[in-house]
């Protein structure tokens, strides 16, 4: 390969770094902290009602590595649907929805550390604040009203209470003691973002953004949140709209929404700046944008179901869910559109989650 990823580079010559530091110092090389030290996670949902999801690992020399899980922990499995991971210290914990558990392992050997199951109904995503953390609950499928974000002691791994709040909780994160959650909608479509304070575990206010908001991401003190907009198949179909929310003052400063009927799938912020997705077409704009691009910058003409995207050092990842039932593939592009890699990994990839 004449082209090294942009993105491993980076890790090592930092631990060249590292290690030149440490022998100058007092003669000892730097240890790598386990196996799994730098890289990057793919979650795979599997088929959903099914114990067959699984995690992926792509290391820091390229090298793909897949049901990490099990194959540490031999005695266990992912479950059904892993959804989500989320990195705090040394610890990753897997959020695996279907199964109504989280995972607790070391995030450098992935060891095992504990299996949390009291507490979670449908959990989808977590965030840290405050020395806690917060997983979002759909709750039963059928009751738009027992959604809640549920508060987890990272000490005793137990969930010690509930936020109640409405339906579809999502995606969620943190900025200093608030935590803010996308109402995605769960088996619904919801429009709007809760504000919750870490440091009394009550919401604070909620926003209405936009139907069907979908991804958070955060830059120099702005959420830039992506809403969907609602499907073809809802009963008013509409567009999407990015959102830019204030951080310090949690106000809404302006909307930009895209053409009618169009429904973007993801967003991601690098250098200052937006990349989104409508089908497999990739468009990139400046965080201070007013208007969206007339152009996309390229097509990722290898993937067949985008199911997972982000966009990390230089490098876009996308994650192709084909069909649902068989293995998927993860795809690795320049900025400008250029494949450097494909990899073959677990049934249903739908994200990226990087250990360093």
């Amino acid at each position: 390969m004449k082209k090294l990823n942009k993105l491993f580079l980076a890790v090592i010559v930092s631990s060249a770094f590292f290690a030149s530091c440490s022998s100058d110092d007092d003669n000892t090389p730097a240890v790598a902290r386990g196996n799994y030290d730098g890289g990057l996670f793919i979650v795979n949902e599997g088929n959903n009602g099914t114990t067959n999801g699984t995690i992926s690992f792509l290391s820091s020399d390229l090298k793909i590595e897949n049901n990490v899980f099990t194959l540490v922990n031999s005695d266990k499995i992912s479950g059904d649907t892993p959804q989500s991971i989320g990195i705090n210290g040394d610890f990753a914990y897997i959020i695996t929805n279907g199964s109504n558990k989280i995972e607790l392992v070391n995030r450098f050997t992935f060891k095992s550390i504990a299996t949390i199951t009291t507490g979670l109904n449908n959990p989808r995503f977590i965030a840290f604040a405050n020395g806690k953390g917060y997983v979002t609950n759909w709750g039963e499928p059928g009751s738009p009203t027992d959604d809640y974000v549920a508060v987890l002691d990272l000490t005793t791994n137990t969930v010690t209470s509930k936020i109640p709040v409405a339906e579809g909780p999502e995606k969620i994160i943190q900025n200093d003691a608030k935590l803010y959650v996308a109402h995605k909608g769960g088996w619904n479509q919801g429009n709007s973002l809760t504000i919750i304070s870490a440091v009394t575990n009550t919401v604070t206010s909620n926003l209405t953004v936009g139907d069907v908001p979908s991804s958070l991401v955060k830059d120099n003190g702005t959420l830039y949140i992506l809403c969907d907009g609602k499907p073809y198949y809802a009963d008013v179909e509409t567009a999407g709209k990015i959102v830019k929310l204030n951080l310090s003052t949690n106000t809404i400063t302006s909307t930009i929404n895209f053409p009618e009927k169009t429904h973007p799938g993801f967003l991601d912020i690098e250098n200052s700046k937006l990349y989104y997705t409508i089908g497999t077409d990739v468009y990139s704009t400046a965080v201070s944008a007013t208007t969206l691009p007339a152009a996309s910058i390229f097509k990722a003409s290898k993937v067949t179901n985008l199911y997972g995207f982000a966009v990390k050092n230089n490098q876009i990842y996308f994650a192709d869910a084909v069909n649902y039932s068989d293995d998927g593939d993860i795809y690795i592009y320049s900025l400008t559109g250029t494949l450097s890699n494909t990899f073959g990994v677990g049934i249903t990839p739908n994200g990226f989650y990087f250990n360093n």
